[in-house]
C-alpha cells in the first residue's frame, strides 16, 4: 500500500509542484508494483493545486496500473 505521506516522506524534497507530484505517486506505484493507495494526509498547497486534489492524486495512481 503506497500511503501519501510515504511519498512526501521519500520524495518530498524533490517534488515542487502537484503535476510533478502526481508523476511521482505514479512511478513510486509502478517501481513498487503497489495495488491500493491511501491519502492519509493533505498534501502542501503547491500554486498549482487543483481543488479537486483528492481525486486528481487517485486518479494518477489509478493510470499507474
Amino acid at each position: 500500500m503506497l500511503l501519501l505521506s510515504e511519498v512526501l516522506l521519500v520524495e518530498g524534497n524533490n517534488i515542487s509542484d502537484f503535476n510533478q507530484l502526481k508523476k511521482t505517486i505514479q512511478n513510486m506505484a509502478i517501481n513498487r508494483g503497489e495495488l491500493h493507495f491511501t491519502i492519509d494526509i493533505e498534501p502542501p498547497v503547491y500554486p498549482d493545486r487543483p481543488n479537486d486534489w483528492h481525486d486528481q492524486l487517485n486518479i494518477a495512481f489509478e493510470s499507474a496500473r
